[in-house]
């Protein structure tokens, strides 16, 4: 998979890093295709998101995945935005994985119908497409209380 981004750190108002990174999905999201993202848990998280969307310059455009992971309700909400509307949030998990100052290995796999998200191995949700057809989306973005060290 060929994910080509740009970081920018920015502080935001507590002084923390903020973590802000944008990559083109070439050719779009496709079913075998899997991006991992590989980071570090800021020491104060409150939260921190991953988007799998179409037009990151068009903040009104359809969104495949937005997957957030909040550490003050130890919650991962998953949902999609299509024709301008979101749609029913998701939030079953088995357990929330997350630690402040952990790393961890986050990997997205797309699936024919879904997509399977692992934790350091482990598999910790699915989130059925709605949108179709998935090659729209062409961006991933990520960002919050977290330090990137890989992302592919």
């Amino acid at each position: 998979m060929s994910v080509t981004g740009q970081k920018k750190m920015t502080e935001n108002d507590r002084g923390t890093n903020m973590e802000k990174y944008i990559g083109e999905i070439k050719g779009g999201l496709r079913p075998t295709m899997k991006i991992t993202i590989m980071g570090v848990i800021c020491p104060n998280p409150k939260s921190f998101s991953v988007t799998l969307l179409c037009d990151p310059m068009d903040s009104s455009m359809d969104v495949g995945l937005l997957l957030v992971v909040n550490f003050t309700d130890k919650s991962i909400v998953r949902n999609s935005r299509i024709a301008g509307k979101w749609g029913k949030e998701e939030k079953t998990i088995p357990y929330f994985p997350f630690t402040a100052g952990d790393s961890f290995k986050m990997e997205l796999l797309c699936e024919h119908q879904q997509i399977r998200i692992l934790l350091d191995g482990r598999q910790l949700c699915d989130f059925s497409h709605r949108l179709v057809p998935m090659q729209t989306v062409t961006n991933l973005q990520i960002s919050g209380d977290l330090k990137l060290t890989k992302v592919a």
